[in-house]
């Protein structure tokens, strides 16, 4: 028997369901009170020898695989490595890593000692590296030729940190030690130490979007809390012996850890790494689909418009792929048809959740319907609600907009705190509900909406405006690549919305394009909506997790300063 056998609740797709109301009901979650990742995503299939836990690809000629076996050897040594260098239960661990076997090894040898793991962007600056490793008190980091110089023009001002280990191809400087050497060098028998479920894990800085980035503390039972959506949402009720799952986002958000990466191998089913160090591309991510046979792709909405670009689609074989599950902004009707069609019939979700309290909500076609411009349903496990955005009352109406909540005790998906913030964890968590800070609204099936982040959102003339819709009603145009919606200051109507546009390839900036896209907006959306001014930029200011810094736009447009 393997450990997953253990934790019969998340196997429900083995069973059969009338409908998906049926299912939530029956749902109950199962957390032991010892639970140690490591053991779950690593060891127990350790035994298997064959057994593929990642396919490693540059996109070229340079593929590696890596099985669970090798896995657990590599991540018993750099444990013993960590060990011998003084890391001990409870110490912080950065990894700034980009998709790479070594990424997995250095999170599952952290939790093996009992230690937190701390994933950093690749494209992190010298301040944003610097304060995390700060705030964490990081007393070790991973980090590869993607952002070892910035590594190094920090570390001296990080008094915690004692050992940094180079990964790849980075020749280590000074007191620096090289993955591999460790690997080689240090003993491949470890004894996993033993976890309560409600021990940290993981700490998960948020993007920044608004102020410092917040540490999200998160306990070895967060694993479980994501897996009824990536059962529903990400595998459309099945799991297969020939499932790959993929994603081409970064490997340090908990989007792709914990959507994608550790519930794939929690079930055993390998990851693709795409290594090279280099911006999407969307003709090699088909060349990966197609040569890994990927199966379950977690494709942001920005990557499929990529996608959606390409001028022959079909001279890939994409058909491998069963289920395509997005998140982070809704897809739009234009990009779920287009996939649905060069993905052969796939199932295309959309899916919500945030750092906090991720994998909350979303579709599973083989048991509800799908709603163009819903999410879709509370996850099982999951009760979600819309609260008022003041009290944090369930007094909001069905159909109207509020903040979307969701219960916060037992559920093991929700964080423990920010990490030194408890004014900001007693603001976040009220009443018994996390608060997601995002305005949504209900109907009456239960099926989500999201209208705006609730401190974006734009008032005008007293209509409530969120600048996502907006946004994504332009990226729908052929003329843009991408947009961002700000509310700027107007005498008559307070607030009313600004577009900055980044238009794309083929078309110039001028009057007529400006009329165009208002008309377009006035069309799909409506009239007070619409952009009272629309500017051209080469580029949008993005957070390191590629969300539009708005906070960077209003600085621009004066509100800020």
């Amino acid at each position: 028997m393997t450990a997953i056998d253990e934790l019969e609740a998340y196997h429900f797709y083995d069973d059969d369901w009338d409908d998906y109301d049926s299912l939530r009901e029956a749902f109950e979650w199962e957390i032991p009170e010892t639970f140690n990742m490591a053991r779950y995503v690593c060891d127990q299939w350790a035994d298997e020898k064959g057994r593929v836990a990642m396919f490693a690809d540059d996109g070229e000629d340079g593929r590696e695989t890596y099985t669970f076996w090798r896995l657990r050897n590599a991540a018993n040594a750099i444990a013993n490595a960590l060990r011998s260098r003084g890391v001990e239960r409870g110490d912080r661990v950065a990894i700034n890593l980009r998709q790479r076997p070594e990424t997995v090894v250095a999170h599952v040898a952290c939790w093996k000692l009992g230690a937190v793991s701390v994933p950093l962007s690749t494209l992190f600056g010298t301040e944003a590296v610097s304060y995390r490793l700060n705030d964490a008190d990081a007393v070790a980091c991973f980090v590869n030729d993607s952002n070892v110089e910035t590594l190094r023009d920090v570390a001296s001002s990080a008094p915690s940190l004692e050992t940094v280990v180079a990964v790849g191809d980075v020749e280590p400087e000074g007191d620096e030690l090289a993955f591999r050497d460790l690997v080689d060098s240090h003993s491949r028998e470890f004894e996993t130490v033993e976890t309560a479920a409600g021990d940290d894990a993981i700490i998960i800085y948020t993007s920044g979007t608004t102020g410092d980035p917040k540490g999200v503390r998160h306990a070895h039972r967060v694993l479980l809390g994501n897996l009824p959506l990536v059962v529903t949402g990400f595998c459309n009720m099945e799991l297969r012996e020939s499932d790959v799952f993929w994603t081409p986002s970064e490997w340090a958000w908990v989007a792709t850890l914990f959507d994608v990466v550790f519930p794939a191998l929690f079930y055993g089913k390998p990851v693709v790494a795409h290594t090279a160090d280099e911006s999407f591309d969307p003709e090699t991510a088909m060349e990966i689909i197609e040569r890994h046979g990927v199966s379950v792709f977690f494709g942001p909405a920005t990557a499929l418009r990529m996608l959606e670009r390409l001028d022959n689609p079909g001279q890939w074989d994409v058909s491998s792929i069963r289920c395509l599950p997005s998140g982070g902004e809704s897809l739009g009707r234009t990009i779920v048809k287009w996939a649905r069609n060069v993905f052969d019939g796939a199932a295309v979700h959309e899916a919500y959740g945030q750092t906090e309290a991720n994998m909350l909500a979303g579709d599973c076609t083989a048991l509800a319907e799908f709603r163009d411009g819903k999410i879709g349903r509370a996850a099982p496990g999951h009760e979600i609600a819309i609260v008022d955005p003041d009290t944090a009352e369930e007094t909001v109406e069905t159909g109207e907009v509020g903040e979307i909540a969701v219960r916060y005790e037992g559920n093991p998906v929700c964080f423990k705190e920010y990490w030194n913030k408890p004014e900001q964890t007693n603001r976040k968590v009220r009443n018994g509900w996390l608060l997601t800070e995002d305005l949504g609204r209900m109907d009456e099936d239960g099926y989500l909406e999201f209208v705006s982040r609730k401190d974006s959102v734009i008032i005008s003339a007293g209509y409530r405006i969120g600048p996502v819709e907006i946004e994504e009603a332009l990226a729908n145009s052929d003329a843009v690549a991408d947009a961002g919606v700000i509310g700027v200051p107007d005498d008559e109507r307070g607030e009313v919305p600004k577009a900055f546009v980044v238009l794309a390839e083929g078309y110039e900036a001028s009057p007529e394009i400006k009329e165009r896209l208002r008309q377009e907006i006035r069309d799909r959306l409506a009239k007070y909506e619409y952009p009272q001014d629309i500017e051209f930029l080469a580029e949008l200011p993005k957070t390191s997790s590629g969300k539009i810094r708005r906070t960077s736009l209003e600085e621009r447009e004066g509100i800020l300063e």
